[in-house]
Parts: structure tokens; sequence; C-alpha cells
């Protein structure tokens, strides 16, 4: 079985890369597994004190796996399978368990994250960086959320609002049109952009910088930040959106019997 995450320290630096260049880094359950194994790994090891989230080829994450086989043989034939026993619940439970929940928890590991974004960040890519602290991206990055297009509302983590401002999150919505590197560092999403070639040495670079910092010092200042934007809201606001997530589901269902409208060939044409 391939490994899709791949895990190294090296100078209080723990590296998470996305390894699934052949799928464009496109997410299944062994995928999101992997990754929030990885997650807890750098979590726990006193050593790290600064994690990387990077990926192999030339996009970032093509979002969930969206492939014919992948809706045959995958989680989400296990998601249909559950329907007619639970109901809908199978599709809320597991989307609650490895897209919000695991999105919330890679945002609250008391430890400074980076993600390093180089070319398509899709749908349930914004999972993956959205919830890293900071993001450094290449100049040929676009982020898209195109999920309108399968008659559901959004991703299942809602960060749009938060990092994009109401109008714009609209915009990235309603018309699916994905957003450049510029643009998204004018937004505030983006804290830098800089050349491809250039990506995983400037990654890297503010990584070692902030790894000289204290630990709990560090921690204690992402807290601070976090805690301020849940006084805020954000995670009321991530945990109603989910559900209204969920509503997207329930109509898809009702109307052709699968979980999701058609839009999976558009969508994967945008990767």
């Amino acid at each position: 079985m391939a490994d899709y995450i791949l895990y190294a320290v090296e100078n209080r630096v723990a590296t998470i890369t996305l390894n699934r260049p052949e799928a464009r880094n496109a997410q299944n359950q062994q995928f999101l597994e992997e990754l929030n194994a990885a997650w807890e790994r750098a979590a726990e090891d006193e050593e790290v004190r600064v994690i990387l989230l990077r990926a192999e080829g030339p996009h970032f994450s093509a979002g969930h796996d969206v492939s014919p086989e992948a809706i045959a043989t995958g989680a989400f034939q296990r998601i249909e399978q559950t329907i007619p026993e639970r109901g809908l619940l199978g599709i809320h439970e597991w989307e609650a368990k490895f897209y919000l929940g695991f999105s919330r928890r890679w945002r609250d590991i008391p430890k400074p994250s980076i993600a390093a974004v180089q070319g398509a960040c899709i749908a349930g890519g914004l999972l993956l960086a959205w919830p890293c602290d900071l993001i450094i991206a290449a100049d040929n990055a676009r982020f898209s959320d195109p999920v309108v297009m399968m008659g559901i509302g959004g991703v299942e983590y809602h960060g749009h609002t938060w990092e994009l401002g109401p109008r714009k999150a609209k915009e990235l919505l309603f018309t699916a049109r994905p957003i450049d590197a510029h643009e998204a560092e004018r937004r505030g999403m983006v804290n830098r952009v800089v050349p491809l070639a250039e990506l995983e040495a400037e990654a890297r670079k503010l990584a070692g910088e902030i790894a000289q910092m204290h630990p709990h010092a560090l921690a204690m200042a992402k807290r601070a930040v976090n805690q301020t934007m849940d006084i805020m809201g954000q995670q009321a606001a991530l945990q109603s959106c989910f559900d209204i997530h969920q509503l997207g589901h329930a109509s898809a269902y009702a109307q052709t019997g699968q979980w999701v409208v058609a839009g999976m060939s558009a969508i994967k044409g945008r990767s």
C-alpha cells in the first residue's frame, strides 16, 4: 500500500508531505487518515516546534477524490451504502469526522503551522491549507471552491467568509472562478507570494525562524489569536455552515438518489 503522506523532522520542524502527485494529491480516506496521523505525531513530538505542510507534484491538492474509481469503490460508496439503513446521517457522521473534524483538530494543535501551496488548491484542498496558521503561496497558486456546481453550498470547513470577507467569499462560491495567489495575499488569506522555484526554501526559512522561539510562548500566541476568533464566533459558524452543507447532500439525494448532483467531471477538469 502506497504511503500517501510522508513525515520527517529536522531542526525542530516537522515536514508533512502530501504524496499522491499522480492524483493531484486528491484526498481519499486512506490519505486523510495518514495525514491526520502525521499531524498527531507532530503534535506529540516534543522535539517539534513548527509544522510545515507541503505537497509533491505540480498541485497542492485537487480536493476530495471524485474520480469514478473513488466514487465506485472508495469511501463515497461506503457512505452511500449506509443511506438505506441510516439515512443521510451516515454522510453527516463521515464528513463530521474526516472533513470538519480533522480540519478543526489541525487548526487547534498548539504549534505554529505553515502551508506551502503551489498550483491548484481546490475545494477540499482548502480544508488542508486553511487550518494552518500561515500560508506561503507560489506565484502559480490558485484557490477555488467549485462545489456549488455539484449542488452543494461549499466545502465542509467554511473558512471562506473568515479568509476572504463576505463579498469575495460569495463571488468565490457563486462563480466557481479561482483566485490567484496575489489576490489571496491582498485579501489576507496568504501571508506572502514567492516564485515557484523559491517556495520550498522560503517556507523552510520561515519555519526555521519560528522554530527558534520559545515553544510555550508560541503556543500561547497561537491560542490568543485562535480564541479571539472563537469569541468572534468562528467555531459556531463553522459548525452551522457544516450543517447547512449537509442540506445540500439531502437535496441532491432527494433529486437523484445520489449524495451529490452532477458536476464531478467539471470539477475534476478544473484541477
